[in-house]
């Protein structure tokens, strides 16, 4: 389907009604006299006792409410009147004190109306006690009273997570029906659409939607915003374009719903008259559109993007943390300038304006994209100081940021210390009452999004145990159904070598989203089933899931993982063709990798000379690492002197170009490179393998002898070398780069980390127990062989995670096919 374009834009809107007065007391909210003082409590009138919470409740202010309360409880209106003690009720309520709510609640026993109840139940609904405001409202109709449109809203907004909403959405539904609010109450009809919105029934919310005999902008608007929410951007413009002919006006939550929907279609076109439109309605300085309008261009993909987002920041009135939030996120979405992150992060500060915990998320992703380990740990330091080390999505990032850098300590350091956190966090509010202050939780608790984002941590750092820990702790929470934590589990089965787990979690998902679909097909893609891998795709588009960017990515890599090169060229071609995806860098990098590694080395440089973007460094690695399988050291000196001129304190292009070189035998050449590094302070990335073992992750170096069992290990090692020997193993030293007798190399190959792990695997599990490892740089050729061998020799199955696939082993035979 085309995206649709907008109409011509109307000259003028219909003039707005105007805004309603003030209500009373709202300028008293923060009374300046003694409270006791106040002519509402001296003439002890209910009415302006009521306007006086009224006013506090929309204020916020929880001091000043507190003090009525107190100053309340010394007459005896709360206890004889249902006004009053109804409109202290409300403000807890509004203020999200939930404890206090129920306490004044369940003294009013004699008072209680439909008011109360109601009051109750939106309390419990909107601070996550929704199962218990469907059982308080569950009591109410006992108690013989019927729902009001309050009421109704309220137990709307409570069917959420899904299986509430199996459990009671239909009753709602038809008490809406009965009581005659079908159709004919906006707010009502609004709280259906958004219960059935969340719920994933889009269809029927479009037919609530359909029913209203009058529509405001409100719930335009929230129809548009959960069909952008739904990954429907395409229905939220047509519905766009049916608002514009009904003479609507968007406001700034229209207008930031519809830029999202554009930047999920990359359309270009779309993105530019919104902006145009936003900029005739004076709404391109609010705050919100303005963030959306740098996101949306971030993620256009098209030449100078990110000089358009920056040209939209620039001309903002005013900067605050969100501002800046959308800038560093539009760098990293861009994924150029990665290495300007940083100064912006300096510039920001400079303004005085203090990161949050969204604000890190991008600017550890951006170290992470371009291995900065040195910026990653003062942003880490920034992270502590403002106490947002706990906060799991700043938690998550870090995991990723270290693992992906291959400092896998540092990286379960912070993991174990975020796990234990947040366990402590969920113990506590498992056995407490609600807090008054949820909102002082800021992100850590038991919410679903917490759940997932440890669930992912977990997986970067290979923590099966930890991570199953996870899983039944939210089962127990209630989130058996909750869709974020089911694809985060998709993605953490198949990241720990459990792939039949992972096929499971992905087969019990009731709304798969392009998340789940992608989580699958880059599981399969990364264990080497490339053909279950692209059959998933198919099934994908035939569901009517459009894929994203990230799902080519997968897509491309499970091409790429068995060399498929016509296939990957025709899906590459489709991405544009048929789903009006514009190729990105990491598009580029997957092509580059499928051509060279499949031969075509020649193939791979003219497209990265053909590449619309300049490409950065992590195809011209990608170019290098396949030249040394290639034997290539023409183009692999090219590609190598590109990585150092995009990130020259990467040591990854010096050892690269330094194998190739002593692969060929240009020992003089491996001498500069190695003096080379050493006059800059380079070092190698060490080699690390880990196998997790009673709930504790033991890890390996080259040679390691600090473990307290390694006069076992290297014991089992040892005969294990002998037996494979016999079995046909033949030591690969030519992988070996130094200039030493063959005995002294296939020494040092023995003590290889991954090798030291399988002993320890051996000596301390049992038939049929899978051995798991893990390593953060690519398996060598060596290690590859003897440890085919050895599944065969010991009869056990060994799968082995390394830096950019899985192997499973087994009866000698690997699931690469001999292609990695």
């Amino acid at each position: 389907m085309a995206t649709p374009v907008l109409p011509c834009i109307p000259a003028k809107f219909p003039k707005p009604p105007p805004h309603p007065p003030p209500p009373p007391y709202s300028t008293y909210t923060r009374y300046p006299r003694p409270l006791a003082a106040h002519p509402a409590l001296s003439s002890n009138r209910p009415s302006d006792l009521s306007a006086l919470l009224a006013a506090a409740a929309r204020a916020g202010d929880l001091r000043l409410g507190r003090a009525l309360h107190r100053l309340l409880l010394r007459g005896d209106l709360l206890s004889t009147d249902a006004v009053v003690a109804n409109s202290l009720l409300t403000f807890y309520s509004r203020c999200g004190a939930v404890a206090t709510a129920r306490t004044v609640f369940d003294g009013m026993r004699g008072l209680r109306d439909i008011v109360s109840w109601t009051a109750m139940a939106s309390c419990l609904a909107r601070n996550g006690a929704e199962r218990e405001s469907l059982s308080l409202i569950g009591e109410m109709l006992e108690a013989g009273l019927l729902p009001n449109a309050y009421t109704l809203s309220a137990a709307a907004h409570a069917c959420f997570p899904h299986e509430l909403y199996r459990l009671a959405g239909g009753t709602v539904l038809g008490f809406v029906h009965k009581m005659g609010f079908w159709g004919t109450d906006v707010s009502v009809s609004s709280a259906m659409i958004d219960m059935l919105a969340r719920n994933g029934d889009l269809a029927s919310a479009r037919v609530v939607f359909d029913g209203l005999i009058e529509k405001t902008v409100v719930v335009w608007t929230l129809l548009i915003s959960r069909y952008v929410q739904g990954e429907c951007a395409e229905e939220a413009v047509e519905l766009f374009l049916e608002f514009f002919e009904d003479g609507f006006e968007p406001d700034r939550y229209t207008m930031s719903s519809m830029i999202s929907a554009c930047t999920e279609l990359r359309s270009v076109r779309l993105g530019q008259q919104l902006h145009s439109l936003a900029l005739r309605l004076g709404l391109a300085s609010d705050g919100c559109v303005s963030c959306g309008l740098v996101d949306m261009y971030a993620k256009l993909n098209i030449e100078q993007s990110i000089d358009y987002s920056k040209k939209v920041f620039e001309r903002m009135p005013k900067h605050d943390v969100m501002s800046w939030t959308a800038l560093i996120s539009g760098y990293v979405q861009c994924g150029v300038q990665e290495n300007k992150v940083m100064a912006l992060l300096g510039e920001m500060l400079n303004e005085n304006i203090r990161p949050n915990h969204i604000t890190y998320y991008p600017i550890l992703k951006a170290c992470a994209n371009i291995s900065d380990q040195d910026s990653g740990r003062q942003v880490h330091a920034h992270v502590i100081k403002f106490s947002l080390a706990s906060v799991y999505t700043v938690g998550n990032a870090l995991v990723s940021m270290y693992a992906e850098s291959g400092c896998m300590e540092e990286a379960r350091r912070v993991f174990d210390q975020l796990y234990e956190e947040n366990m402590i966090s969920f113990r506590n509010e498992r056995s407490s009452a609600p807090l008054d202050h949820p909102s002082t939780r800021m992100d850590v608790g038991v919410s679903s999004s917490a759940f997932a984002s440890l669930i992912s941590a977990a997986a970067s750092v290979g923590m099966l145990t930890k991570g199953q820990q996870l899983h039944a702790m939210s089962l127990k929470a209630g989130f058996g159904s909750d869709r974020f934590i089911s694809n985060s589990l998709v993605s953490f089965y198949s990241r720990c070598g459990y792939l039949e787990d992972a096929c499971q979690s992905f087969d019990e998902l009731k709304y798969r989203n392009v998340i789940s679909w992608t989580s699958m097909i880059s599981g399969l893609a990364k264990h080497g089933y490339a053909e279950r891998a692209l059959s998933l795709f198919c099934a994908m588009i035939s569901a009517g899931v459009k894929p994203n960017d990230v799902t080519y990515i997968a897509v491309l890599s499970a091409c790429s993982h068995v060399g498929l090169v016509k296939e990957g060229k025709e899906y590459f071609r489709s991405m544009k063709k048929d789903h009006g995806l514009i190729p990105r860098m990491e598009h580029y990098a997957c092509m580059v990798d499928l051509l060279a590694r499949s031969g075509h080395v020649k193939e791979a440089l003219e497209l990265i000379n053909k590449m619309p973007l300049k490409a950065d460094a992590l195809v011209w690695k990608t170019l290098l690492g396949a030249c040394r399988t290639n034997d290539n050291i023409e183009i692999g000196a090219i590609a190598a002197n590109h990585v150092i001129e995009l990130e020259p304190r990467d040591p990854a292009p010096y050892v690269l170009l330094s194998n190739l070189y002593a692969d060929a035998g240009l020992w003089d050449k491996v001498a500069r490179i190695r003096s080379a590094m050493r006059d800059k302070n380079l070092n190698k990335e060490t080699g690390l393998s880990w196998i997790e073992f009673e709930n504790t992750a033991h890890e390996f170096r080259a040679g390691d002898t600090s473990h307290p069992r390694a006069q076992d290990i290297y014991a089992k090692l040892d005969s294990l070398i002998r037996e494979i020997k016999c079995m046909g193993y033949v030591p690969n030293t030519s992988i070996v780069l130094h200039d030493m007798s063959d005995e002294l190399k296939e020494q040092c190959l023995v003590q290889h980390s991954e090798k030291i792990a399988v002993a320890f695997g051996l000596i301390t599990t049992s038939a049929p127990k899978p051995i798991r490892i893990f390593k953060n740089l690519r398996v060598c050729a060596d290690c590859h062989s003897a440890i085919k061998y050895m599944s065969k020799a010991t009869r056990r199955e060994i799968i082995l995670r390394d830096s950019n696939r899985f192997h499973t082993m087994k009866d000698g035979e690997c699931s690469c096919g001999e292609y990695w």
